[in-house]
Parts: structure tokens; sequence; C-alpha cells
């Protein structure tokens, strides 16, 4: 059974979700692009694919070096499901750029817990957010974040404070500097940050965005109260982690429903809190079988969604 093969964490199951997504980002990428085939299309999309990857690898790391998880791959299982029910995220090279940058943020922010090299942690955490900001702004509400997790983890001294506007001026100076050196207009390249708020979600009134996004928001809703328990029994030194890790999944359905250019990639901000907050929920479930529905689920949910597809076109 899945479940179980994914209970224990091993290399393989690296090599597994490694060949899923490669599978589904071969088929996203045959579906959808149309431009003629060339060494220079071929090169971005090896490069795309090794940001995918790249960025299981990072999550994979955060999650286990602070414990967020029992020893068990299955938030890296969750975190390539996602991403196969929304195949969307393969197709914005901005969005899934901009959340390794997060999810390196995240790394650093959760790491503030062991009180070591803060004023480092507290920086590289404002220098990746800021990265993440000039490819999709409201990436910038991972701010929020990075002092809640300095309110947190009890950091009093007021330099710690002050460091994240140190790192947002870094980004500031080195992209201005880039531009000057470019010959790009300044005010056309800040322009072009989108920093409108939309409610219109007519763009994803489309029947796989609808199946794929329902499901995804069902087992965030379903699941996050059984993780909010499960955060009560955990003791005063890991609470603030756990807590993190909720608030960094609230700021990713806050960015789902303001973001202004809405195509279902944006739900790729949700799936690494998610993942870690399904892992944690079938650690504590004893029934087997609800524990494989809830896999087999997210593997059905984008065969479902390629048949009609399929049948649409027809």
């Amino acid at each position: 059974m899945i479940s179980s093969f994914f209970s224990k964490a091993k290399p393989i199951h690296f090599v597994v979700v490694t060949l899923l997504l490669f599978v589904a980002f071969t088929i996203t990428k045959v579906y959808t692009i149309k431009e003629p085939i060339s060494a220079l299309l071929i090169v971005k999309q090896i490069l795309l694919f090794g940001v995918c990857f790249f960025s299981i690898f990072v999550f994979d790391f955060l999650s286990g070096k602070n414990d967020l998880t029992k020893n068990n791959s299955y938030k890296i299982l969750f975190f390539s499901l996602f991403m196969v029910v929304m195949p969307q995220t393969f197709l914005d090279s901005k969005l899934l750029v901009a959340n390794l940058f997060i999810l390196f943020a995240l790394r650093r922010i959760i790491s503030i817990r062991s009180k070591i090299f803060i004023n480092k942690k507290v920086f590289d955490a404002a220098f990746w957010i800021s990265l993440a900001t000039l490819l999709c702004f409201w990436a910038s509400l991972y701010f929020i974040l990075l002092f809640a997790a300095l309110l947190l983890f009890a950091v009093s001294d007021v330099k710690n404070w002050i460091i994240p506007f140190v790192g947002v001026l870094a980004v500031v100076v080195l992209t201005v500097s880039f531009l000057v050196l470019t010959n790009t207009d300044l005010t056309t390249y800040f322009s072009n940050l989108n920093t409108d708020i939309s409610f219109d979600f007519s763009p994803l009134n489309s029947t796989q965005i609808i199946i794929s996004s329902t499901v995804i928001l069902s087992y965030f809703v379903w699941a996050v109260f059984f993780y909010i328990n499960r955060i009560k029994t955990k003791s005063r030194s890991y609470k603030p982690s756990y807590l993190l890790v909720l608030l960094a999944g609230f700021i990713a359905i806050t960015i789902v429903v303001i973001v202004p250019d809405k195509t279902g990639a944006e739900f790729i901000f949700l799936f690494a809190p998610l993942s870690i907050i399904m892992a944690n929920y079938l650690e504590i479930i004893s029934e087997k079988w609800f524990k494989e529905a809830l896999i087999w689920v997210l593997i059905l949910v984008p065969i479902i969604n390629l048949v009609l597809q399929l049948f649409t076109k027809s």
C-alpha cells in the first residue's frame, strides 16, 4: 500500500516522487506548449523542472531538520501530488521560482528556534522573501511570518527586528544596480510589479481548476482542525514552529484570494504548509484504508481531469 511504502523516509521515495513529477510536468508541457521545439526551449524546461525537484529537496530538508513531521516521506508525497493535481503550477515560471525562494525563507525562519545566528537567519529570510516579491508582489505577505517568528520565539533584541529592513534594502540596491547596468527603465520595471488586489475568480472557472482547487482546499479545511489539536500536545519549544506552519498556510490562502492574475498556479504557495499539515494528520490516523483513500484521491483527480479534458475536446 502507498501509505505503508512512504511511512518511513527512504532515498527511493525521492526517486518515486521525481518520476511522478517528471511525468506530470512532461504531459502538462506537451498539452500546453505551442511554440516550435528548439534547444533554448528544452533547456528552459529542464531548468524549470530542476526548480520543481529542488523545491522538494529544500522542503524535505526544512521540515525534517526542524522536526515538523515524524521520520516519514508523507510530506514530499503530498507536495508532489498537490503539484500534479494543480498542473498550472508547472506553467508559471515566476511563481515556481518565487515559491522556491519562499521555501528558502521558511527554512531560515523556522530555524530561528535554535537561537543560533539569529541575525544571519533573519537577514537571509528577509532577503529571500524580497526576491520572491520581485516575482510575485504578494509574496511580501510572508514578512508577516518573519516578524511572527521573532515574536513567537521571544527574540527581544531590537537589532534583530531591524535586520529585515536591511535585507529588503540589500535586494533593492542589487535590483536597481542590475537595472541600471542593463539600461532598464526603473519606473517601468517597478510599475510592472502587480500590486493590485482582485476578488474576481472568473479566470478559475474551468472544470479542471474547480475540481482541483476544491480537493486541495477541502484537505486544508479538514486537516487543519486536527493539526491545531496536535499543536496543543507539542512542547513549548516546538509549538511556535508548528504555529508558523499554520500561519504560512493562511498567508498562502490569502495570496490565492487576493492575487490579481488568478491562473491556479498561485496555489503553489499553499503546498508546503499543507503537505506538513497532511503529513501530521496521516501520522495520527489509525485506519489504513482512510490513509490510502486520502492519497488515492490525489492520484485519481488529475486522471479524471485529463479524461474530462479529452472528452471536452472530442
